[in-house]
C-alpha cells in the first residue's frame, strides 16, 4: 500500500535530525571553520599554542586600556559638563601627564613585544634532521602533493593532486567547499617538513589549527617546520589570491598514527 503524504513527513524530520547529528559528530573529529565562529580553531601544533596564548596576553592589555580609556572619558563627561562647568577650564600642557602617558604606553609596548618577537623567530625556525620531508605545489586551481623520501625513481614516485569534490558529489558529513579528493596523510608526533612551491601564480598554503601559511611562489622554494600533536583532520585553503577559482583549492591534513601512516604509505607507493 502506498504511504500518505502525512506519513512521510516523520521521516523527512527523521531524515534532517540523522543529517545533523552526522555533521555535528563530523565536525567534533575534525579541526575546521565553524558557522559565526569569532574565536580561533582549536590548536594543534605547539606553534598554533603559541599563537592563541599570544593573543590572550595582548587581549588582557587591550581590556585594561579599553576600560582605563572609558573610565577617563566617562569622568570627563560627567565632570566637565557645561551645567557644572559654564566657564571651561583652560589648561595648555602638563608636563607629568604628558611624561606618564608617553612611559606607561612603551612599558606595554615592551611586555607585548618580547613574546611577539619570540614567538616570531620561533615560526621561522626549520628543524634540521626532519622524519619526513614534503613538498606541496601549487597549481590554478589545485595542489599537488610530493613525498620525495620515497621516490626510488622518476617512475615510481608518491606523488598526488589534490582536487576540490564538487558540491553535487559530497557525501553525507563531508564539508562544502573544504573536502579534496586526495588529503594530505601526515604521521603524528613528528617533526615534518614542508616544502612549498607554485607553478604559476602567487598562492599560500595554509592551515589555521597547525598554525601554519606558507607562501607558494614560482621559482621559489620555501620551507616550514610542522608537528602534529594529536591524530584528526585538518583543513584549510589558499590564503592568497590567485585568479577566479582562488575560493576552489582547499587544504585537508590528515593526521594519522605512525602504523596506520606507514600502512597508507605501502598501500599508495607504486
Amino acid at each position: 500500500m502506498g504511504s500518505s503524504p502525512s506519513s512521510s513527513i516523520p521521516l523527512d524530520e527523521t531524515a534532517n535530525e540523522v543529517f545533523k547529528i552526522t555533521e555535528y559528530l563530523f565536525l567534533t573529529i575534525c579541526d575546521a571553520a565553524e558557522p559565526w565562529q569569532l574565536g580561533f580553531q582549536d590548536a594543534a601544533s605547539p606553534m598554533m599554542q603559541g599563537i592563541m596564548d599570544l593573543h590572550h596576553d595582548i587581549f588582557f592589555f587591550l581590556i585594561l586600556i579599553l576600560v582605563f580609556v572609558l573610565w577617563i572619558l566617562v569622568g570627563a563627561l560627567w565632570h566637565f559638563h557645561y551645567k557644572k562647568n559654564p566657564i571651561p577650564q583652560r589648561i595648555v600642557h602638563g608636563t607629568t601627564i604628558e611624561i606618564l602617558w608617553t612611559i606607561f604606553p612603551s612599558l606595554i609596548l615592551m611586555f607585548i613585544a618580547i613574546p611577539s618577537f619570540a614567538l616570531l623567530y620561533a615560526m621561522d625556525e626549520v628543524v634540521v634532521d626532519p622524519a619526513i620531508t614534503m613538498k606541496a605545489i601549487g597549481h590554478q586551481w589545485y595542489w599537488t602533493y610530493e613525498y620525495s623520501d620515497y621516490n626510488s625513481s622518476d617512475e615510481e614516485s608518491l606523488t598526488f593532486d589534490s582536487y576540490m569534490i564538487p558540491e553535487d558529489d559530497l557525501e553525507l558529513g563531508q564539508l562544502r567547499l573544504l573536502e579534496v579528493d586526495n588529503r594530505l596523510v601526515v604521521p603524528a608526533n613528528s617533526h615534518l617538513r614542508l616544502l612549498v612551491t607554485s607553478a604559476d601564480v602567487l598562492h599560500s598554503w595554509a592551515v589555521p589549527s597547525l598554525g601554519v601559511k606558507c607562501d607558494a611562489v614560482p621559482g621559489r622554494l620555501n620551507q616550514i617546520s610542522i608537528l602534529v600533536q594529536r591524530e584528526g583532520v585538518y583543513y584549510g585553503q589558499c590564503s592568497e589570491i590567485c585568479g577566479t577559482n582562488h575560493a576552489f583549492m582547499p587544504i585537508v591534513v590528515e593526521a594519522l598514527s605512525l602504523k596506520d601512516y606507514c600502512d597508507w604509505v605501502d598501500s599508495h607507493q607504486f
